[in-house]
């Protein structure tokens, strides 16, 4: 028996690699000392300071797609969910202003097949060119009798920077301060355990399409815009929505003595948040499980909050005031 009849076929990981390194590469910048093949990636954060970085400190991050491969591979789409992993991982480094430099994949699966994968580490790619970082490696792991064939997962890692007298960390929120949404463009990458239990035919109609396409609507990306954002106002505290909802991760973002007021009329919900809570679920499982149209969230003084939206609005990203922060023990309440 050689490794290929116990299930591990090295030449087609061969075709992967070779698919994998001209999506990778355009990712590359100056910053990139070497490519795709290496036993490690090298970076060179030296150049750093020439971007104006003095003091610089590295933030990371590591998250997944879950489940919603599941509905990529019954659906043959390939080359989306790669961006979703991206933003799960770069969308949380944000949070703390960093600026993201580098990407690493995991993918997994039980039989590879090299057209699959390349396909699914274009989505990656194209989620790297999106927030404005290299996939400078990763790992494909073909892993016969522990996948099953057809099966995929995909995880990944991001690295990113920020000056060390920029850490956003929610320290200098105050009373009044206003919370601003920033619309998701859909169900993002949580709650799929549960979708995929209540939806259960993917090719039905939805507003003009099948069903399964709008739940695989890439996660938003939202680094370029905020990045840019804070070159204009003080951005004092943020947050990726996330699993948990608004319920989990809007509280994380500041200290105990305060609490956020969500105002659930400021913004119009997607229609496909009311399809799903008409099955039964509860609202309060609705806002703690999945995004209901807010993808993220900042807090800013009640002075920059007009400047804040209509600067978002006017790079595309579609924003509400959507609530405020009171100095009241308790995390969140929604109204």
């Amino acid at each position: 028996m050689d490794y290929k009849e116990a299930g591990v076929d090295i030449e087609e990981g061969y075709k992967a690699v070779s698919l994998i390194k001209k999506h990778a590469a355009k990712t590359f910048d100056s910053k990139v000392l070497n490519g795709i093949g290496s036993f490690a990636a090298l970076f060179d954060i030296s150049k750093l300071k020439e971007e104006g970085i003095e003091n610089p400190v590295l933030v990371s991050g590591a998250d997944g797609v879950g489940t919603k491969i599941d509905i990529a591979m019954k659906l043959k789409i390939y080359d989306t969910i790669g961006i979703d992993c991206v933003a799960m991982c770069v969308n949380d480094i944000l949070c703390h202003g960093a600026k993201p430099l580098f990407f690493l994949d995991y993918l997994a699966c039980g039989k590879l097949n090299a057209q699959i994968a390349g396909l699914l580490v274009k989505g990656v790619s194209d989620g790297c060119l999106e927030a404005g970082c290299s996939l400078v490696g990763g790992e494909t792991a073909e892993m016969p009798g522990f996948y099953p064939e057809g099966e995929y997962d995909l995880a990944g890692f991001a690295v990113g920077v920020v000056d060390k007298n920029k850490i956003i960390d929610g320290s200098k929120i105050e009373k009044d301060d206003i919370i601003i949404g920033i619309e998701s463009s859909g169900l993002h990458s949580n709650g799929f355990s549960l979708i995929r239990k209540i939806i259960r035919h993917f090719d039905a109609e939805f507003e003009g399409k099948p069903i399964g396409e709008i739940l695989l609507t890439p996660t938003s990306i939202y680094v370029k815009p905020i990045l840019a954002l804070s070159n204009v106002v003080q951005i004092k505290a943020m947050a990726h929505i996330t699993g948990g909802g608004f319920i989990e991760n809007i509280p994380r973002i500041f200290s105990k003595d305060f609490t956020a007021v969500i105002k659930k009329n400021s913004y119009p919900i997607p229609r496909i948040f009311q399809y799903i809570k008409s099955f039964g679920i509860d609202e309060n499982k609705m806002y703690n499980t999945f995004n209901m149209g807010i993808g993220f969230v900042l807090v800013v003084s009640k002075e920059d909050s007009k400047k804040t939206i209509n600067f978002l609005d006017s790079l595309g990203f579609k924003s509400y005031e959507i609530g405020f922060i009171k100095e009241e023990k308790g995390g969140i309440c929604l109204e």
